[in-house]
């Protein structure tokens, strides 16, 4: 036995490993600044939403300024992470400027 049976860890093995840790990782990076994003969204313009309401007397403006906010993320993570993101993989804005009529 020179334990170079099936559980044996070749380095292309531990390089498809590797690379999977790096894709969950990032993956997981991205998730939670998408949540931060969000969070903060809420929290910043639900507080100005509230101060406002408070020197003005009128309560709504707190759940408006929380919607506020929550629109404002989605529509940043959204530039982010889906305008930018697919603009930075390779061939697709190559095959969308020619055309690619087959």
């Amino acid at each position: 036995m020179n334990g170079k049976g099936n559980g044996a860890d070749t380095p292309a093995s531990r390089a498809q490993k590797q690379a999977a840790a790096r894709g969950r990782a990032e993956g997981l990076e991205v998730g939670w600044t998408v949540s931060g994003y969000l969070i903060s969204g809420l929290l910043a313009y639900g507080i100005i939403g509230w101060l406002i309401g408070r020197a003005v007397h009128i309560g709504f403006l707190f759940p408006v300024g929380m919607l506020v906010g929550l629109a404002i993320s989605v529509g940043f993570v959204i530039y982010r992470f889906g305008v930018q993101g697919a603009a930075a993989q390779p061939g697709t804005s190559a095959r969308a400027q020619k055309g690619d009529d087959g």
